[in-house]
């Protein structure tokens, strides 16, 4: 285990314990951005770095693979870390969940050889994923400021203890790095793949990233959104909808957001008009 993740696991123990301590009530979600500047430097530092490194990787991915191919890689990676939400079932006191989870696990991995095939699905053993930073929730750790890590993206004060909890403790790609040592560091090039994997899904749905007014609001909100929606098992009250949205916030005007939004949307309209790109090809 590298002395920085060791250190991040020691310095969370404090926080875990808050966690047992604090009862399953859900913790109520924040809306307000404390780092934004902070956040918006490195969400252009992360945006660089794609688009020079990670996203010419994925697009040369998909050219050299097939969606059959890559559909079946997804379900490899998807099985493989399916021990991250068995675990995390059983830390969230969901033992039917857990054994659900097993039972996909299991079933995918030999009937579905080795993970490459997906024979669960096609049972009704349906997938349901979760992780340490959902389980803090459940337990009624705050969501804490919203983060955006250099490498890793977005995140929460809460949900940032999930990379060292899951990574260390229940991700199998993981125990295999640190228990294979080749000459050329070839036991990294499964989790390269997962990501690179993961960055070819996201190239279908970059024209909602490029059609947002605010690029890194769009994420954050998405962000929000989506962890919202893990904790409550896809139902979430209305309060909490309305505190995510900001309808609660009397600064909030709806109109005027999406008068911004049209404004923009037509000033990009007209910059494409007078300088037409041509079509990338991935």
């Amino acid at each position: 285990m590298p002395s920085a993740l060791r250190s991040l696991f020691v310095r969370s123990l404090p926080l875990v314990a808050m966690a047992l301590l604090a009862g399953c009530t859900i913790a109520k979600p924040r809306t307000d951005d404390p780092y934004e500047k902070f956040n918006r430097k490195v969400y252009t530092f992360n945006d660089s770095l794609d688009k020079a490194v990670i996203r010419p990787v994925a697009v040369g991915y998909r050219k050299v693979t097939n969606p059959t191919i890559r559909r079946s890689v997804n379900d490899f990676f998807t099985n493989i870390h399916m021990p991250i939400t068995v675990a995390n079932d059983l830390l969230q006191a969901r033992p039917v969940d857990a054994i659900t989870g097993s039972g996909r696990f299991l079933v995918n991995l030999t009937l579905g050889i080795g993970g490459f095939f997906d024979p669960a699905s096609q049972l009704g053993i349906p997938l349901k994923e979760t992780d340490f930073g959902i389980t803090l929730a459940r337990w009624g750790v705050p969501d804490g400021p919203y983060l955006m890590l250099p490498f890793f993206g977005p995140t929460t004060g809460r949900d940032v203890w999930r990379l060292p909890v899951d990574s260390y403790f229940f991700d199998p790609l993981s125990y295999f790095e640190r228990n294979n040592h080749y000459e050329y560091g070839q036991q990294y090039l499964p989790e390269l793949l997962y990501l690179v994997s993961i960055r070819s899904s996201a190239i279908d749905a970059e024209s909602f990233l490029n059609s947002a007014y605010d690029p890194y609001a769009f994420i954050r909100d998405a962000y929000r959104q989506q962890r919202i929606y893990q904790i409550y098992d896809g139902n979430p009250p209305n309060e909490v909808i309305e505190q995510l949205q900001g309808l609660k916030d009397k600064n909030f005007d709806p109109d005027q957001l999406l008068d911004e939004q049209q404004k923009w949307e037509s000033k990009q309209k007209s910059a494409q008009e007078q300088n037409p790109a041509p079509a990338e090809q991935h």
